[in-house]
């Protein structure tokens, strides 16, 4: 499947609800693995991102959702990135011209 990077920042809001910050995790990741997608690790980081996940999803149809889907509950903002492996981008690097 292919891996996908998500950045999120805490929202005015989300910062105001902070102590339920676990809860609200669980539920995300629950969410993420019920539309098809598996969680491999994520983290609650300091710097310009305030969590940071990284996943697998069969597609970036289902990716797309689920960050629709965190951003209309109103907690946080998303940066989405596809994420290849080695493997993935010598392939895309071997049909260059």
């Amino acid at each position: 499947m292919p891996a996908y990077i998500v950045l999120m920042k805490l929202t005015t809001e989300g910062a105001r609800a902070v102590k339920d910050m676990p809860a609200r995790i669980d539920q995300g990741i629950k969410a993420f693995e019920s539309m098809g997608g598996s969680m491999s690790s994520f983290h609650v980081t300091m710097g310009p991102y305030d969590y940071v996940g990284v996943g697998e999803a069969p597609s970036d149809e289902v990716v797309a959702g689920f960050a629709l889907a965190l951003a209309s509950l109103g907690f946080v903002t998303t940066t989405t990135m596809r994420a290849f492996t080695r493997e993935e981008i010598g392939a895309v690097v071997s049909r260059l011209p």
